[in-house]
């Protein structure tokens, strides 16, 4: 899969363009509908599924101070849209000139660097400055530059269409199965191993720790079943995600104990996908005990993936 940060003939490097529009948070099973609609439309006509993205949020620009947390990293994106199938991401910057196109020049935009066979957009898609454009006006531009529109409905979970704002509440309360079940695939984390305090591993527990960064949805302080990613190979493992109160705190980090697993992994890319909450973060009054409940919480998580397979049914997407 190509990647685009700018605007270019695509007609001249791509036969029979289908484009799916869309801000694409998270890539949730919403946003997914849209995108695999795209792809089939684009194999029923041997032609290129292109999807047209945004690098930054819309409201970073139109109202910094209310800009959402991300729910995905960039490398999780990619994967999940290299494995739906997508030939080609083109995202680029979404400026405050960029704010001001009008609906009818952004339709413009699409026919001059596009000229797509199909535009596929969901039901609440909308466009253009102050986000007037809609479907109606893109199904009546249809007629007038020859491409053809297919509008996805919404995908329903709960008595209500899924959406961001829903999974970001659900991360933030740390409802991980409503998170996993609305994103299609397990929410993850993804970074370079740093350098921690190596408490872990004098408790013999050695754990590889990644940095949280604010850009991103956070879930709740606390113990989780997890898998980890190297070098393309999945391992379960026991996260904690918290400020180590037994030892009077650190910054706010993740913190991964890999089950047989024995190796360097500082400075190396991991992806920390979770499951399960197992328990809270908490503080223990002496490291004796902190060490039992560290064997007790690598239990619990062989029996969790032991029990059941299904944990892992959506993880084909984000190899």
């Amino acid at each position: 899969m190509e990647k685009y940060k700018e605007l270019v003939d695509f007609p001249s490097k791509y036969p029979n363009i289908v484009v799916a529009l869309g801000m694409f948070d998270g890539i949730h099973i919403g946003h997914q509908a849209i995108i695999r609609t795209a792809v089939e439309k684009a194999q029923e006509i041997k032609g290129t599924a292109l999807v047209f993205s945004f690098a930054n949020h819309p409201r970073s620009v139109i109202t910094p101070e209310h800009t959402p947390r991300r729910i995905a990293s960039d490398a999780m994106r990619l994967r999940i849209l290299k494995n739906l199938g997508v030939d080609a991401l083109v995202e680029i910057p979404f400026t405050s000139d960029f704010a001001e196109t009008e609906p009818d020049d952004f339709i413009r935009l699409l026919r001059r660097y596009f000229s797509p066979q199909y535009i596929v957009v969901g039901e609440n898609y909308t466009f253009g400055r102050s986000g007037v454009g809609t479907p109606e006006l893109l199904h009546e531009a249809s007629r007038t530059y020859g491409f053809r529109l297919t509008v996805c409905s919404s995908v329903m979970r709960d008595g209500a269409p899924v959406s961001s704002t829903r999974i970001r509440a659900f991360i933030e309360s740390g409802d991980l199965h409503r998170v996993n079940e609305y994103l299609g695939y397990p929410f993850s984390i993804n970074g370079i191993v740093i350098h921690g305090q190596a408490r872990g591993r004098s408790l013999g527990f050695p754990t590889a720790n990644l940095a949280l960064y604010e850009v991103y949805e956070r879930l709740p302080n606390g113990v989780y079943a997890v898998t980890v990613l190297y070098q393309e190979k999945i391992y379960h493992a026991v996260a904690n995600i918290g400020n180590n109160p037994t030892f009077d705190g650190c910054d706010r980090r993740l913190e991964v104990h890999i089950l047989d697993f024995s190796g360097d992994l500082y400075g190396a890319e991991i992806m920390v996908s979770f499951y399960e909450r197992i328990r809270d973060e908490k503080r223990f009054s002496s490291i004796d005990d902190l060490i039992h409940q560290i064997a007790e919480d690598k239990k619990t998580v062989e029996h969790i993936f032991d029990k059941s397979f299904r944990l892992q049914e959506n993880i084909s997407m984000v190899l």
